[in-house]
């Protein structure tokens, strides 16, 4: 069989043996892919520096004996993404999107629409171009979007009446049925705390906008706070697990949340 390659993401890596390392990737061509990277934890000619996580990599690899993983030959670096490196809080936000993708996406699926989701919130949050939360929360948003668990934003997951004629101001999150519930549905449902109308709004508009959009709007510290909280409820709720990486997330946001500074109109987009 003819060597494989494509562009990847560095997931995760384990130590095997004395000097070997199982790295799994998420390909633009193959989806999720875990490759023996022999000799990677100690020579310093091979893989010396290039297997860091969230690293954009060209790879090559080749089909192992038998039934055993797949060998990776060569391995070099597209984007390092050094800004994730330099700052413990975009870390944990990397970690949390790149675990998610660990524990969603099936081996041996390609999905570019998730590899490219991936790339971009990941550029962007190196670069500081936009918010961390914002950004966090257009990961979540399209990454459920594209895997087909959107939430229901614009009516009642229930009796289908639309969020603008929903009373009060203050909307609760059914959970089980994947979206807002009016006042006459909510009761009972499992819901993270109530959200206002103007959240769920702007959490519509970025569901419904191209990503290279993001910087053409304002986000206030409440619709940064709600969105972050009912998403990282929604989220691990549908992947039936919570992250380790979110518990970290968790902590360091508590009372970090800040409206989103102005930017320039031409950052962050295409």
């Amino acid at each position: 069989m003819p060597p494989l390659r494509s562009s990847a993401v560095t997931l995760r890596s384990i130590a095997y043996g004395d000097s070997d390392s199982i790295v799994t990737f998420f390909s633009r061509d193959y989806g999720k892919v875990s490759l023996m990277a022999k000799g990677a934890r100690k020579s310093v000619k091979r893989f010396s520096g290039i297997l860091e996580l969230f690293s954009v990599l060209d790879l090559v690899w080749t089909q192992g004996r038998g039934k055993g993983l797949c060998i990776l030959q060569e391995a070099s670096v597209v984007n390092p993404f050094e800004g994730l490196r330099t700052d413990f809080s975009k870390t944990a936000y990397a970690a949390h999107w790149c675990e998610l993708v660990y524990h969603w996406m099936q081996a041996g699926h390609p999905q570019p629409a998730v590899y490219d989701l991936l790339i971009y919130v990941l550029d962007r949050l190196s670069e500081g171009a936009l918010s961390d939360e914002v950004l966090h929360i257009a990961f979540q948003l399209h990454f459920m979007r594209i895997n087909g668990f959107a939430p229901t934003l614009d009516h009642c997951v229930k009796c289908g009446k639309p969020l603008d004629r929903f009373k009060g101001t203050s909307v609760a999150f059914n959970m089980k049925k994947g979206g807002v519930a009016c006042a006459r549905c909510h009761a009972g449902a499992p819901a993270p705390g109530g959200v206002s109308k103007g959240t769920v709004k702007q959490l519509r508009w970025v569901l419904s906008r191209p990503l290279s959009t993001l910087s053409r709007v304002r986000f206030s510290g409440q619709v940064l706070e709600e969105g972050c909280r009912v998403l990282e409820a929604f989220v691990p709720y549908h992947l039936g697990r919570e992250t380790k990486s979110l518990k970290v997330l968790k902590h360091l946001q508590r009372g970090k949340i800040t409206p989103l500074k102005k930017l320039n109109s031409n950052r962050g987009t295409h």
